[in-house]
């Protein structure tokens, strides 16, 4: 599951990791809000590294739309409904700050993309309401918006019948992006070690990084990993994880020109790609949506199937090129987490809870990040971070946290009972599949991938949820607190910082067709 903006993409090469050094900051992370913040850092004169377990822009911030807009479907709406107007405007002034930040930086390292109209809609007379007030919430915010006349919604291929519009938002590819200010950070002193997993995080008695490479000592350690790679400020339990799917195509019929979000039922995301924009010669239309809470759903790839379908009748004669995932992490109170660590002893800072709009709100937490790594005085920072740093926490935030907190405890539990009634041995996974079982009460799981039958434990090292298959990722997925693992056990994001325990092979394992296939012992952690 390729993102369509890694087809033929440039890859940045890092430097071999120097156990030992000692930097002024070490940047866990080179996607969007971690380069942002070692660039903002390198210009200023520090010595800065950045960690990276795979390559540049691996996760969601080579996998996204490539819509940075400041209308985000109900985004708004649902802040005000809460919160204050201030505390709503201050969200947008961010995430503008953020948006300014991206395109000044697109424009001076030669990112090429085009300028739309962003749309918040409804697809049913039902989501008209949601239209009305998000446009309410948005004017009182500061936003310029408008809404769509009957005849421009008529217009559409797809359903809308009603809609708030805000011209000039911007559609780009995000991995171009990314490369790019991969490679201007290194023009700018700065160190970039890819291939390089951090493993744990320490504040005392120095700041530093433990890795699968050796220690790394800091002044400031920066955690840009979408969700913190350490427990302390129990962010994992204030936030939740959501997946959402994406599927490019190519078309040769009439294409939106905006950039298009449902708002209510199931949520529909549509673009273009033009050459402005993105690798229009391998597809020129983007469409997303129908996501979940990852590790929950009943078969992610039927939200796959379900886009295919839904395009293929709205946009006849398009052709599915390309499918992948993203993940990110929604706050309770719906305000992304930035800033220092608790208990990290102003050494650590992280960002957190972007909610799907990292393109905007990752450089608005790396200006806020290097705003107090550099110590610029509160007075000259701008207003907006002044006031989400001493929000509050209101009542509908504990309870939309009190709702997550008990569907986790739900799956914690129904987790390890559903194991128990799968109990090995079990016929072999068909390719593609995977089951967990229970081998002398320890839940194992076992997939079969690429002809390889494999058998892993399926407790989840972080806080020993049991995982379930992801059918479109062929992963391992946490329904608690979203990490993933893939088949082979090795961790790909989340909070957990380890991979699953690889069982060993057992007699039988590889028999095909109807007959048993027993789980090995599980191993330790």
């Amino acid at each position: 599951m390729t993102p369509i903006w890694k087809r033929d993409a440039e890859r940045v090469v890092g430097t071999p990791f120097e156990p030992g050094r000692r930097r002024d900051v070490v940047v866990v992370g080179a996607g969007l809000t971690g380069l942002a913040t070692a660039l903002l850092l390198a210009r200023e004169g520090l010595d800065v590294a950045v960690i990276e377990a795979g390559e540049v822009g691996e996760l969601a911030s080579g996998a996204n739309t490539g819509k940075l807009t400041l209308l985000q479907g109900s985004v708004l709406s649902s802040l005000r409904r809460h919160h204050s107007a201030r505390l709503t405007r201050a969200y947008v002034e961010a995430n503008r700050d953020g948006a300014e930040w991206l395109t000044a930086a697109a424009d001076e390292l030669g990112v090429p993309y085009s300028r739309r109209t962003a749309y918040s809609y409804a697809q049913t007379p039902d989501g008209a309401e949601s239209v009305l007030a998000e446009r309410d919430a948005a004017e009182e915010a500061g936003l310029p918006v408008r809404r769509v006349e009957p005849d421009q919604l008529a217009q559409s291929s797809f359903p809308i019948v009603d809609a708030v519009a805000l011209d000039g938002q911007v559609a780009i590819d995000p991995q171009r992006m990314v490369v790019a200010l991969a490679k201007e950070f290194l023009r700018a002193g700065g160190v970039l070690h890819t291939g390089v997993r951090v493993t744990r995080v320490h504040a005392v008695p120095r700041a530093g990084v433990e890795t699968t490479a050796g220690y790394a000592e800091a002044r400031q350690v920066v955690l840009a990993t979408a969700t913190p790679i350490t427990d302390r400020g129990l962010y994992f339990a204030k936030t939740r994880g959501l997946r959402s799917s994406c599927v490019a195509f190519t078309t040769t019929g009439p294409l939106p020109e905006g950039l298009y979000l449902a708002i209510d039922g199931e949520t529909k995301s549509v673009r273009s790609i033009t050459p402005e924009d993105g690798p229009a010669d391998l597809a020129q239309l983007v469409v997303g949506g129908n996501g979940f809470p990852v590790g929950r759903a009943e078969s992610a790839q039927r939200s796959v199937d379900a886009l295919v379908t839904w395009t293929r009748h709205h946009f006849p004669g398009a052709e599915p090129v390309a499918s992948w995932s993203a993940q990110d992490y929604q706050s309770h109170d719906l305000i992304p987490f930035v800033g220092a660590m608790p208990r990290g002893l102003g050494h650590v800072r992280f960002a957190t809870g972007y909610a799907k709009w990292g393109l905007s709100n990752a450089p608005a937490a790396a200006l806020r990040i290097a705003a107090e790594i550099t110590r610029i005085p509160r007075r000259e920072r701008p207003d907006w971070m002044n006031v989400i740093s001493t929000r509050f926490t209101v009542p509908a935030d504990l309870a939309r946290g009190g709702v997550e907190n008990l569907r986790v405890g739900w799956q914690a539990a129904s987790g390890w009972i559903g194991a128990q009634t799968v109990p090995a041995p079990v016929r072999r996974p068909r390719e593609g599949e995977g089951v967990v079982a229970s081998r002398a009460g320890h839940p194992v799981g076992i997939s079969t991938v690429a002809g390889t039958t494999r058998a892993v434990s399926a407790v989840c090292p972080h806080l020993g949820g049991v995982l379930r298959w992801n059918d479109a990722e062929l992963s391992w997925d946490c329904p608690l607190h979203a990490s993933r693992f893939t088949a082979e056990g090795r961790r790909i994001e989340g909070p957990a910082l380890c991979d699953l325990a690889r069982l060993p092979r057992v007699a039988g394992e590889e028999v095909d067709g109807d007959e048993p296939v027993a789980a090995a012992p599980a191993a330790s952690h």
